[in-house]
């Protein structure tokens, strides 16, 4: 996935995040009205952001932006982690940010932490 698909998918869950607010306080078709003007979208399109917005009353999580960061690594290591996401059908991105949100949850760093 791309960062431009990224940017997509943010911008798609704060719709249905404003969708289900405006839903909140105003009735279906006024809801249409506003998505459809605010955002300058087709009626079809604003009805999209609608019945996404009821299919989930909490809401969506909103992407967090994402950076390139660059590292080194053995080259042992690299061809096992590109194994591993085709082995199992995940980005190679999201095996290693999962790897080191697991790991920075065990460390625990900053202040007198084990880091």
């Amino acid at each position: 996935m791309n960062d431009r698909r990224r940017a997509r998918l943010a911008q798609y869950a704060e719709r249905i995040n404003r969708a289900l607010g405006l839903l909140r306080r105003c009735p279906p078709a006024a809801v249409l009205r506003t998505l459809a003007r605010r955002y300058r979208v087709s009626p079809r399109q604003a009805r999209r952001y609608v019945d996404a917005a009821q299919q989930h009353p909490q809401g969506v999580p909103v992407p967090e932006p994402t950076v390139v960061f660059t590292v080194k690594l053995p080259a042992s290591l690299a061809r096992r982690l590109r194994a591993l996401a085709r082995a199992t059908g995940v980005s190679l991105s999201s095996l290693v940010t999962r790897g080191l949100e697991e790991w920075l949850h065990r460390v625990r760093p900053g202040p007198g932490g084990g880091g």
